[in-house]
């Protein structure tokens, strides 16, 4: 009964997705494509508000790390440096292999050559380690960190948005001193729970699973997978690896190009020059928008009538306030209602001006989004300069001053 009733929930996510326009099927109108999804208005301001979350927390807020925004298409030397070539497939059902990466070809005629779309973005991260080295001149430990698209050509793409083909990563490459791999680890682990708390994922519902040996990817000698129970199940939401020093070895050997790290700190003479050894926490994007999702989504009883509204953290919310004016065919309150919304607007840009509709239909619409705030503009705003703010999660209105409007609000 309860996984019947968990799959009704995400049939009802999949829905407000498409009606309030946060993700559309691919290629809808020619019967869809699948594991390809877009992302409408609402979806992508999601999706922006966590990229920007993300690199906040893991990049800028950090004096260690360094951001990269490396190519799509991979040459092969690369991927089959890293073992993808050889290694990155699935099973089929008459038991051989599948390569699930998208092989392409680069040039024309003779000159053409193999290459492939990523399938992860750490590739692009390793192969650009030595020139932020000389570059930038880091100390150990530091970390390189990279937001982009992966395409990984799935058997059987499924889920919803949480088994693609097309698929947007979050991921640092944190280079570190062999003996500190352990330390380092604890701290990313650290800041993985941190990260899935600020963000409004349900800490109850997500799990660690200490992945074992023989199931593990094959350039890591210890793997965490943060699982979370997705209406269709508990499933991987993000990973956090040791890398040990595995891809910068391989790409030296196959590349020719010295890739070691010159230690200033040993002072040992020819020793200096290490490889250094990585840990890697990757976060997709779609799963982290998933898993918020199914976090958020709430039904409830409001004022004796049925309500569902996404119960978002307002920095994740794609509108974090909503300006009505009490009646369209009011040309006093809608002048009034544009005036608060253009002051609104200068501090918060997710603001929206709507007057489609009654009253109720507005707050539902923006309860449906996730919009912490609406402001109603009424008759009394136009003689007393208050105005009435409603709060998402519980429905209660207060009268707030115009002039304090904006640090009411404050998100």
């Amino acid at each position: 009964m309860k996984e019947k009733k968990e799959e009704n929930l995400m049939d009802k996510i999949v829905s407000l997705c498409k009606r309030r326009g946060f993700v559309y099927p691919n290629a809808e109108i020619y019967g869809g494509f699948a594991g390809f999804w877009d992302y409408g208005p609402y979806g992508l301001a999601m999706k922006n508000n966590i990229k920007q979350l993300w690199w906040k927390m893991f990049v800028t807020d950090r004096e260690d790390m360094y951001g990269v925004d490396a190519s799509l298409i991979t040459k092969q030397d690369v991927l089959q440096a890293s073992g993808h070539v050889s290694g990155f497939s699935d099973p089929l059902a008459d038991g051989s292999r599948f390569n699930t990466m998208f092989r392409t070809s680069v040039g024309a005629g003779e000159d053409s050559q193999i290459a492939y779309l990523r399938p992860e973005t750490a590739q692009g991260i390793f192969t650009n380690f030595k020139n932020v080295v000389d570059s930038f001149h880091p100390k150990l430990p530091f970390g390189i960190a990279q937001i982009g698209k992966a395409f990984r050509n799935e058997i059987a793409p499924r889920d919803f948005i949480f088994r693609l083909r097309e698929l947007e990563q979050m991921e640092v490459e944190y280079f570190i001193y062999e003996k500190e791999w352990e330390a380092s680890f604890e701290m990313w682990q650290k800041t993985i729970w941190k990260w899935i708390e600020e963000i409004g994922i349900d800490k109850d519902k997500t799990h660690e699973l200490e992945v074992a040996d023989g199931e593990r990817a094959h350039y890591s000698k210890r793997t965490i997978d943060f699982e979370f129970d997705f209406p269709f199940g508990r499933k991987e939401l993000y990973g956090l690896a040791y890398r040990t020093d595995f891809d910068l070895k391989n790409h030296q050997t196959s590349s020719g190009v010295d890739l070691s790290y010159f230690d200033e700190s040993s002072h040992t003479g020819a020793q200096n020059r290490i490889i250094p050894h990585v840990i890697e926490p990757s976060l997709g994007i779609e799963r982290t928008m998933l898993a918020i999702l199914s976090s958020a989504y709430t039904e409830d009883i409001l004022g004796d009538e049925p309500r569902v509204y996404l119960k978002l953290k307002s920095s994740i919310a794609p509108i974090k306030v909503a300006v009505f004016p009490l009646l369209k065919n009011k040309p006093e309150l809608v002048a009034k209602a544009r005036e608060i919304y253009l002051i609104l607007k200068k501090e918060h840009n997710a603001v929206v001006f709507d007057d489609n509709g009654n009253i109720g239909k507005r707050y539902r619409r923006q309860d449906e989004i996730g919009t912490p705030y609406c402001v109603t503009i009424d008759f009394d705003t136009l003689t007393d300069d208050t105005v009435t703010v409603r709060d998402r999660d519980n429905g209660k209105q207060e009268r707030v001053r115009i002039e304090e409007l904006v640090k009411y609000i404050k998100i």
